[in-house]
């Protein structure tokens, strides 16, 4: 039977345990609370930096939590290391399991990285037209783990952000002009002179092209095709006109050419028929 005698014995051991152990459990209590106090502060110094800075907010968001647990890390570390835990079997265990998990998250650590990247470097920003993976639309939201585009028809396209990163983009918002290359083809036997009359004409008429030195509007002969002599337009507008400057371009330029007695060819074959022997 368990005796009067053996309960006092365990119970005097382990109180005197309890005894010994209570001031590294104080000691870690007050860690505890000093080191929330202390994360606490360093939170609100991050948000005060970023207030003063102009960085993308998603990328505010995602440092300041980061930072934050990662605080919050080192502090359980040193909380537990203070109650009696080997911090080598501690460290041990915490990089075992980032092990694990990093490579069960492969892809997506793989678009974590990218959507970092992106929030730093800046190739583009929400709000521009851009061409990447095969799809063109405007940036409509950029996060950690993908970036999402409304295309010309109105889809949602969503493009993880580590084949992004990794491949090129176009910014066509970027530079706030473009320049356009038009090509007009005419008949061989039609006057090339004249016709470049016309097109310079017609883009000099348009407010909207851009008349500064060395972006002036100009016509050149880019080829000798099969059919026809190929001439190409080139001017520069900025990014709110240079649609609705394209196909007006593109129309009227098609009408005057024909005023002015210009043909414009289509790719054409003669067929010969030789009678049999």
């Amino acid at each position: 039977m368990f005796s009067t005698q053996k309960a006092e014995e365990i119970l005097e051991t382990y109180g005197k345990k309890l005894i010994d152990f209570l001031p590294d459990l104080l000691l870690a209590i007050i860690i505890l609370v000093v080191g929330l106090w202390v994360v606490k502060i360093i939170n609100r110094l991050v948000a005060k930096f970023f207030a003063k800075k102009d960085y993308d907010i998603t990328l505010e968001k995602f440092i300041a939590s980061l930072l934050s647990w990662g605080l919050k890390i080192v502090l359980f570390v040193l909380v537990i290391t203070q109650l009696g835990v080997e911090s080598a079997s501690l460290v041990a265990i915490i990089g075992a399991a980032g092990l694990a998990i990093g490579l069960a998250l492969q892809g997506s650590l793989a678009n974590f990285a990218g959507g970092v990247l992106i929030l730093l470097l800046k190739p583009f920003k929400v709000g521009d037209f851009i061409a990447a993976q095969g799809v063109e639309g405007t940036v409509k939201e950029i996060s950690i783990f993908n970036t999402k585009l409304n295309t010309f028809g109105n889809q949602l396209a969503v493009i993880p952000n580590g084949k992004l990163s990794n491949d090129n983009i176009i910014n066509y918002t970027e530079e706030g002009l473009r320049r356009e290359n038009l090509t007009f083809g005419i008949g061989y036997d039609d006057d090339i002179k004249l016709a470049k009359e016309v097109l310079l004409t017609l883009v000099n008429e348009q407010p909207e092209v851009i008349q500064l030195e060395g972006k002036a509007p100009m016509v050149v002969v880019a080829a000798l095709a099969d059919s026809s002599v190929n001439l190409s337009l080139r001017y520069w507008a900025s990014i709110d006109d240079f649609w609705n400057l394209r196909w007006l371009v593109l129309e009227e330029g098609k009408a005057r050419l024909e005023a002015a007695g210009i043909t414009i060819p289509f790719p054409q074959r003669d067929v010969h028929m030789y009678p049999k022997n």
